[in-house]
């Protein structure tokens, strides 16, 4: 019996099923911290639809070695599939590596609105990274009552991605999402 490849999928059947496919994969929230959606977070990268209709998303790891990555893909998928978009791949895109300067501006306001201190800018930098054992230093303030007197009390904190810190000023405990 002779194989049929499926027909390409036309454009304007395409182009819906990217539209509502994006959609969905824009309200998937990081298991880790639900006050962010995957997009404002920065992790997703695209929503693509293949020639055969069938959906693929790229999410890109906050760091190599992500645990919070299955969950990630499995969330994804599970709402893509609860949405009519059975079918669904994730794929995991390295390059370019993940930057805390790709986190939204809605993001960072959900950080601060949830007691997360947000993470400041990447300093550009170019050439060979210097190698220093001694904690980042980082200009940061309390997420609740705003005073930059903080201390460093744990380069690791309930994720590799989070620092803690406590306000000399109102000596309430935070945790800081670390600039990468």
């Amino acid at each position: 019996m002779p194989t049929t490849t499926p027909a390409p999928v036309e454009s304007e059947t395409r182009k819906a099923l990217h539209d509502k496919a994006m959609a969905v994969a824009r309200t998937v929230t990081d298991p880790e911290m639900p006050m962010l959606t995957l997009e404002d977070l920065g992790v997703l990268r695209s929503v693509d639809v293949d020639d055969d209709g069938h959906v693929v998303v790229a999410i890109t790891p906050t760091y190599t070695g992500c645990p919070a990555m299955a969950a990630m893909r499995d969330d994804l998928v599970r709402s893509l599939q609860e949405a009519g978009l059975p079918g669904a791949t994730v794929r995991v895109s390295l390059t370019p590596a993940w930057s805390s300067d790709w986190i939204s501006e809605r993001g960072r306001q959900a950080l601060r609105d949830h007691g997360l201190s947000a993470p400041g800018r990447v300093p550009a930098r170019s050439g060979p990274v210097a190698l220093s054992l001694m904690p980042t230093r980082r200009e940061i303030a309390c997420p609740r009552c705003g005073s930059a007197q903080t201390e460093l009390t744990s380069e690791f904190g309930p994720t590799a991605c989070k620092a803690l810190y406590r306000c000399t000023s109102c000596l309430e405990p935070f945790e800081h999402v670390k600039e990468i």
